[in-house]
């Protein structure tokens, strides 16, 4: 969920014009990053490999729902956003201070910034941190699958690169029908709780508004995706922080499982996991990177059941899989054939 180092629509393309592509959603889905200049490759090799991490990060971001649930326990919605942000916040500024970044100089960047950070972290972690009052966290991490459907639909119209195929259009179609699978629409959608699963939707949703905005207005910006990144973060704590007094009143307490929660969401899934992915962008490059989307909803549900014990009836797992299949369609580009060599 999203956040992240890589910006796929959330994608699996490669980047363009120095924009390294962003992941799904995710919880997403944490920051999606923003578009910087290509940075330079470390020259020591890292202490973990590759695998590990990507491992990792699957499971940071897989049990991402989870803790909001939990989150939601004790602390209203704007404050569960509010708490993940400012962790978040927090780790990317050490690792900031740590490499020395420079934050971005321009009022046109942070104006931009600004915009992406609404639409990459303030409106979808506050939409997900609602949904979760009223459906189970199981439930928001396969809606959180759908960011790749919603992303490939809006840039066949939105960026001209990204002509139809055959293929995409599909996906496009075969995942959607995932959708109703997991949502029970031949049952008339019952016993389904409207407004949270449409709340959870429309997070997946704006996550690729979000990377279009940004693909189209911050390439070639000068700055690295770390500082773009953690700027970003901070403008959408700051947004955050100007709207819960508005809707929420202080908390009588802070009960502990609830607030280990929220940070445990900022800190691993906000923070850490936009390093882990920038670094794995940098080694193994976004095509393979951005496969973590296909786990997140696979963790999310086990992590839902498993240990909140939350039901699962046939659909929704069915559902989740024709989502993801849809989903690694719209992102597979056909293959190239090879020229016959010359005799």
């Amino acid at each position: 969920m999203t956040a992240a180092a890589v910006t796929t629509d959330p994608d699996p393309a490669p980047s363009t014009a120095g924009v390294p592509p962003a992941p799904t959603g995710t919880a997403t889905t944490a920051a999606a990053t923003p578009v910087s200049a290509p940075a330079a490759t470390s020259a020591r090799r890292p202490a973990l490999d590759w695998r590990i991490r990507f491992g990792a990060l699957s499971l940071i971001w897989g049990f991402s729902f989870l803790l909001i649930k939990v989150g939601t326990g004790g602390y209203a919605p704007f404050q569960v956003t509010l708490g993940r942000l400012l962790s978040g916040t927090a780790v990317l500024a050490v690792a900031m201070v740590v490499r020395r970044e420079r934050l971005p100089r321009t009022a046109r960047t942070w104006g931009h910034l600004a915009v992406a950070a609404f639409f990459l972290n303030a409106l979808p972690f506050s939409l997900f941190a609602y949904s979760e009052l009223t459906i189970p966290s199981t439930l928001a991490g396969i809606c959180n699958a759908t960011s790749p459907l919603w992303g490939m639909a809006l840039s066949l119209v939105a960026l001209s690169e990204d002509r139809p195929t055959r293929r995409r259009v599909a996906g496009l179609g075969l995942g959607f029908l995932g959708v109703l699978t997991v949502l029970g629409a031949w049952q008339g959608f019952s016993g389904l709780d409207f407004s949270g699963t449409a709340m959870a939707l429309l997070a997946s949703l704006s996550y690729p508004i979000g990377w279009i905005y940004v693909r189209r207005t911050l390439a070639g910006s000068g700055s690295s995706t770390l500082a773009l990144t953690g700027s970003q973060l901070f403008l959408g704590t700051v947004q955050i922080a100007l709207v819960t007094p508005l809707f929420t009143s202080a908390p009588d307490g802070f009960p502990l499982l609830p607030t280990l929660a929220v940070v445990a969401l900022g800190a691993l899934g906000t923070g850490l996991a936009v390093l882990l992915q920038y670094g794995l962008v940098e080694e193994v490059g976004p095509t393979t990177a951005q496969m973590v989307t296909y786990f997140i909803p696979v963790i999310a549900t086990a992590a839902g059941v498993a240990v909140l014990g939350e039901q699962l009836s046939w659909n929704t797992p069915v559902g989740a899989l024709i989502v993801l299949a849809g989903a690694a369609l719209t992102q597979s580009r056909a293959r190239t054939p090879k020229p016959a060599p010359r005799s």
